[in-house]
């Protein structure tokens, strides 16, 4: 798992994931995304080259929205693929965060 962090606008970062969401890949990631998270005003979180999504990642994004809620931003996630969405919309991540399909459509939201 690799995540890798850039500023897409002033108060907009990106973080892009790349691996399975599961115990290995949220250990390599967590320090990054939640440094990431804490130095945020709103972030979008691609996870289009996340084939699999596990209850640790799952309470990484949660606690990652719940931390920018706090300070009055938010998380966008963008791109899941069908299982990970089907996981998203199963565990109902998809009524706490918005999901966009595109970079484009997810910075529109702001």
């Amino acid at each position: 798992m690799k995540a890798s962090v850039e500023q897409v606008r002033h108060n907009v970062t990106l973080i892009a994931l790349d691996g399975r969401l599961d115990v290995a890949g949220v250990q390599a990631v967590e320090s990054d995304f939640n440094a990431a998270v804490a130095a945020a005003s709103n972030v979008l979180v691609e996870l289009s080259k996340v084939p699999f999504i596990a209850s640790l990642g799952l309470r990484l994004l949660v606690a990652g929205s719940q931390t920018l809620a706090k300070r009055g931003g938010k998380m966008v996630l963008i791109g899941p693929d069908e299982s990970t969405m089907r996981v998203l919309k199963t565990t109902g991540i998809d009524q706490l965060m918005q999901i966009r399909s595109s970079v484009g459509n997810a910075l529109a939201s702001f």
